[in-house]
């Protein structure tokens, strides 16, 4: 983690369900889940398996395949608490976030792929992925969606549209230039800030308007 206090400590008692998917923009993902550890969240990690190969693509991370491996590997990578993060695998349907009676707070899907947003948008439920987000929305909770692609298609457009009348929050990969980035990583922090504010959870990643 950046030895910088970009996060402040929050309760220790949040529960967010994060998910990666196979869309461009796995740092986005990464960055977050830093921030919520370093926030002291808790935090439940699910990665597709299409965003493996994102991941191998983009980044000089190489990811074990096993979801217990990959925990412990994220665990040693970011020092956080061994309670703080676990890591679930698609096919793992006793993992918490399958169900309403969980402690789950909130989910963000980031990055999101056009396939897994309209899976989440009609109710496929076909993986952990989508059924964690199918909790999320019927328990009426909060869900913050990341999709990054471009052009978008009316498809595309009409699911985000759906997600939103359902209550969930879209956050478009899509950072401002008013700040004057000076680096990827800045561009990166523009993104995750707006995530983070979602989730209430106080951040400096980025000056606020005016400041």
């Amino acid at each position: 983690m950046s030895d910088k206090k970009e996060i402040m400590d929050t309760d220790s008692k949040r529960v967010i369900a994060l998910a990666l998917t196979g869309a461009s923009g796995v740092q986005y993902g990464f960055r977050l889940l830093e921030c919520l550890l370093a926030s002291k969240a808790t935090v439940y990690l699910m990665i597709s398996k299409a965003a493996q190969i994102v991941i191998g693509m983009e980044t000089e991370m190489s990811l074990p395949a096993r979801a217990r491996d990959i925990q412990a590997a994220l665990i040693e990578k970011y020092h956080c608490d061994d309670q703080q993060l676990s890591v679930f695998g698609e096919d793992e349907w006793t993992a918490p976030v399958a169900s309403g009676s969980s402690c789950v707070d909130s989910m963000v899907v980031c990055p999101c792929s056009m396939g897994a947003l309209s899976s989440i948008a009609t109710g496929a439920s076909n993986n952990l992925i989508e059924r964690a987000a199918d909790v999320i929305l019927k328990e009426r909770k909060k869900l913050i969606v990341v999709p990054r692609e471009s052009p978008y298609s009316d498809i595309h457009l009409e699911n985000m549209l759906k997600l939103s009348r359902m209550d969930a929050v879209i956050v478009d990969a899509n950072p401002g230039f008013y700040n004057k980035p000076e680096s990827i990583d800045d561009l990166v922090d523009f993104v995750v800030a707006k995530i983070l504010d979602q989730l209430r959870i106080e951040n400096i990643l980025q000056p606020r308007w005016g400041e």
